[in-house]
């Protein structure tokens, strides 16, 4: 074994880049079959928090710069990077609920689907994201736009509490009251956050008692007069009603069919009855005749809703993501995507756009709002001679909506794409108070920045 694998005290793997199995670990960090060819000398897999300051202060000493890995859902994977230290915290699962305080203590290995199903069993919840094996840990870091956000905002929102390793290899608590800079960040900063969290302190909400979704399709001809119908329905709309576009190919059968335009709208309601009548003024569409396929208030589940996301996202196929927040309208922006979306390389690219998918958050987290209206751009394809095609088709698609961006969503915008990517994720003094605690907290700069060079922060 090379010098790096033997860590004193730790009960977990590590293995370095001369050790048998370091390839097939390397890829098992990252869920994208499209993995960055980038290589850390050594990787470790924590199985405690004990682990963590084990690895952080072995990597202080030898100076190797550290990345943390949660999930490994990470569209650019942030967390993979050339030479020094991966800490893998997705051996870290443990979840611990009080009822009576509607909070929860949960590590950042523990995915989205098993805390809902947790959660359930107490009659409770917490607005996980909309892919069940994401795992917390990276979602809540960068903000969290999660299940029924309109309402509750994001998902950092509900976090009250971090527990967390320094640079200097120390544990701390961090809250409103303990080490409040770091818990601001923490609320945000996504991948390039100077800490690693080992367990989050959440606030918990009542359990839907029903949960009951809607959904049109159209021509994608008809996404001008699509989306002003839906836009204007949406201010009447709700808190409780989450409203989406999505651009892509239509499901009509074993073949794929056209490319279309859906709006779904999934209420989270106490009742069915309450549920119904949270979705009935999407019922009455004036464009119904033009529809491809409508399914009206049909009740579902949690479970149910992360088995379609993981039928659009299996973890077989090559992914890239951008993200782009604006004030102009959905008739701009998804009129422009649709053009895109029409010529996508692959049948399985789409666009999402969520109304209000964060709500208002407080004031005193890294994570902002940074626009009216906000889309997503997926590529999606399996073959790797396609590559250069469908990640060229999603910065093409970028560039038609970019002139009408006010920012980006750190937790999935292409980092690879541009140096303004992680800049322009949060306000301009939100930036430089990111920049001006990490000199503070992690002057040695032990733990990495964001994945672009330019944007490295010191």
């Amino acid at each position: 074994m090379s010098r790096h694998t033997q860590i004193r005290g730790l009960e977990g793997l590590s293995v370095g880049r001369n050790d048998a199995g370091y390839e097939d670990i390397r890829r098992a960090v990252v869920w994208n079959a499209l993995t960055p060819a980038r290589f850390p000398d050594v990787i470790v897999r924590a199985t405690s928090a004990g682990d963590v300051v084990e690895a952080v202060r072995l990597a202080r000493a030898q100076r190797l710069q550290v990345a943390i890995r949660s999930g490994g859902h990470n569209w650019s994977g942030s967390s993979l990077r050339d030479g020094g230290m991966l800490i893998d915290l997705s051996g870290l699962r443990g979840c611990a609920v009080d009822p009576a305080s509607a909070t929860a203590t949960v590590q950042p290995g523990v995915t989205g689907g098993q805390l809902t199903a947790e959660l359930g069993r107490h009659g409770l919840a917490f607005p996980t994201g909309h892919c069940g094996s994401v795992a917390v840990g990276g979602y809540l870091l960068s903000g969290g736009l999660g299940w029924n956000s309109g309402a509750r905002g994001p998902a950092c929102a509900s976090v009250e509490g971090l527990e967390a390793v320094t640079a200097d290899g120390e544990p701390v608590t961090c809250s409103a009251s303990e080490h409040r800079d770091l818990f601001w960040a923490g609320r945000g900063a996504g991948p390039g956050f100077y800490a690693a969290v080992t367990a989050f302190r959440l606030r918990l909400y009542p359990s839907p008692g029903a949960i009951t979704s809607t959904r049109w399709t159209f021509p994608l001809a008809n996404v001008t007069e699509v989306t002003h119908w839906a836009t204007e329905l949406a201010a009447g709309l709700s808190p409780n009603v989450e409203l989406s576009f999505s651009l892509g190919t239509v499901d009509l059968g074993p073949k794929p069919g056209p490319r279309g335009v859906t709006v779904t709208g999934t209420a989270f309601a106490a009742s069915r009855e309450e549920a119904d009548a949270f979705l009935l003024p999407l019922r009455h569409c004036p464009l119904r005749q033009s529809s491809l396929s409508r399914r009206l208030d049909e009740p579902t589940t949690f479970k149910a809703l992360y088995d379609s996301a993981a039928a659009l996202w299996p973890p077989q196929l090559r992914y890239a993501a951008d993200t782009l927040w604006s004030d102009a309208g959905f008739p701009t922006l998804l009129g422009e995507l649709a053009d895109a979306i029409d010529s996508a390389p692959s049948h399985r690219s789409l666009v999402l756009a969520p109304f209000s998918p964060a709500g208002r958050p407080p004031p005193d987290m890294a994570f902002s709002v940074l626009g009216q209206s906000y889309v997503v751009p997926y590529a999606v394809w399996d073959d790797p001679r396609q590559d250069a095609a469908n990640t060229g088709w999603l910065r093409e698609a970028m560039h038609r909506v970019e002139p009408f961006g006010t920012g980006h969503y750190i937790a999935e915008a292409d980092l690879t794409a541009a140096p303004s990517r992680a800049r322009r994720s949060f306000t301009a003094d939100d930036w430089q108070r990111l920049r001006s605690l990490r000199t503070r907290y992690d002057p040695d700069g032990v733990f990495r920045s964001y994945l672009s060079p330019d944007e490295a922060v010191p």
